[in-house]
């Protein structure tokens, strides 16, 4: 499996697939790039898509620094200088979608189109208050009590009702998904500090802010507000889905974001 090393020595665990137009796909909080495994295959029938592992997540280097959202956007963009791309087409998920803002305020050459995903511009009360919440159980109970709990805010109701043994099986290996909580702990802290909605005019790059309308972890006003603040955004909103909708409704985020990726 192939890894990119850091000019600070860490490694960054990415695979490349397909032929065409550079697309990373960037996960979220977890960081795993596998999260994004139900839309790889066909997205890299148009696309060379690009994913990776977040420091301190899935198979890259756990380090324990103090994480922060440009920190992420810094390790995305050295990957970006290693793999050869001038750009690339940026489709980032909640924290993926954070550092893509990161990007196409501070090195907007490097950004050709953003798709922001289920992600928000500053935290509000109700974000600070969910990751609050979202970091005790994970401090005082663990890894297995933190995965069952986020599941609750992180998938539509009827999800739920219908994928209890999957996420059941992903609570027995939660020691496995989170070897080190410590990490998790700074990467929470990194995102309820991540505030650029007074730069969210800076952004040049064509950009697509998608979510699903009964988000309960980004809720929909935050992409009505990116729309707003970034010039000639537009907005996609799935009927439901929840956070993860664009796994939920893979064929039609695919199709929504293919569309746009590729309009002149």
């Amino acid at each position: 499996m192939p890894h990119f090393k850091l000019r600070d020595g860490a490694d960054i665990h990415y695979e490349r697939q397909g032929n065409g137009p550079p697309l990373f796909l960037v996960p979220g909080l977890g960081g795993d790039g596998r999260w994004w495994t139900p839309n790889v295959a066909e997205l890299a029938k148009t696309f060379t898509v690009v994913v990776h592992d977040h420091r301190g997540t899935g198979r890259s280097s756990l380090s324990k620094i103090k994480y922060s959202v440009e920190q992420m956007a810094d390790d995305a963009l050295q990957l970006i200088e290693g793999l050869g791309f001038e750009k690339v087409h940026w489709c980032g998920h909640s924290t993926g979608g954070a550092m893509g803002q990161v990007l196409a305020i501070d090195h907007p050459a490097r950004i050709d189109r953003l798709v922001l995903s289920a992600t928000w511009a500053k935290t509000d009360a109700f974000f600070r208050r969910l990751f609050e919440v979202r970091a005790l159980m994970l401090k005082e109970l663990g890894p297995a009590a933190y995965q069952k709990s986020s599941a609750l805010a992180l998938n539509s109701p009827w999800w739920i009702r219908d994928h209890d043994a999957d996420l059941a099986a992903a609570e027995s290996k939660a020691g496995e998904t989170i070897p080190d909580p410590e990490i998790v702990l700074s990467r929470i802290a990194a995102i309820v500090a991540h505030d650029r909605r007074a730069e969210m005019q800076k952004i040049k790059a064509r950009t697509l802010a998608i979510v699903a309308r009964d988000d309960m972890v980004t809720p929909l006003y935050f992409t009505e507000e990116l729309v707003r603040l970034i010039p000639d955004a537009r907005a996609y909103v799935l009927a439901d889905g929840g956070h993860f909708c664009p796994n939920v409704h893979a064929g039609e985020f695919r199709r929504v974001i293919t569309n746009f990726l590729l309009e002149s």
